[in-house]
């Protein structure tokens, strides 16, 4: 039952994930739609003014709630991680009499459904988010290799969670320039392998897009 239970809490935190990454998906194509403000574009001209294109107290209020919104992906994040770690626990501990033992060191998890998911699977679709691509230019190798807008990056080459991420990923491009990097993204809550390729091209960087840490 524990590992029951388990799986029930972390599906119901994948889906509460899902919700959040749709709802910053939208405010992120809202603010870099063409003539945006972008993520952290100035609200005023060059004179000092307020730019007269834009509704500034909405742009503002996008703003604030696409930072709630990855706070709350983060703390969601870091609890599917917590509950799998229980779940592995769960899994492993021996159970000298219990009706849910069957004698294997199988690690596998039944829904009440009738369905089952492994351990592994479970690992697989919680891997954790570390960058998000919060702006792509048109062109761009990024664009070009089959980035989104809003993608998140669960790995880029052999970069994963962790510290000093920023450099890393600098890092890992400019060693692979004109080499394939294979890439894992999450896209509304589905994981996506890709291939991206850091080149040259008339734009800045070797990808034409930035990486937001969450």
């Amino acid at each position: 039952m524990v590992a029951t239970d388990l799986k029930s809490e972390i599906k119901k935190l994948m889906e509460k994930r899902s919700g959040l990454e749709a709802e910053m998906n939208v405010i992120i194509e809202r603010l870099c739609q063409p003539g945006g403000p972008g993520l952290s574009g100035n609200l005023v001209d060059s004179e000092g003014f307020p730019r007269s294109d834009l509704d500034i107290p909405v742009v503002r209020a996008d703003r604030h709630k696409l930072a709630e919104l990855r706070n709350d992906h983060k703390d969601t994040t870091d609890k599917i991680g917590h509950k799998i770690e229980l779940l592995h626990s769960a899994r492993v501990t021996p159970k000298s009499s219990s009706a849910m033992d069957t004698g294997s060191n199988s690690q596998v998890v039944h829904d009440m459904s009738g369905g089952s998911i492994s351990v592994m699977d479970v690992d697989v679709d919680v891997s954790r988010p570390f960058a998000m691509v919060d702006e792509i230019s048109e062109e761009s190798p990024a664009a070009e290799d089959g980035l989104q807008l809003g993608d998140q990056i669960v790995k880029f080459g052999n970069v994963e969670y962790g510290d000093n991420l920023l450099p890393k990923l600098a890092s890992e491009a400019q060693m692979n320039q004109n080499h394939p990097v294979s890439m894992l993204v999450m896209r509304q809550g589905t994981s996506i392998n890709l291939t991206v390729t850091p080149r040259t091209w008339r734009g800045r960087g070797l990808l034409g897009c930035n990486f937001r840490i969450l």
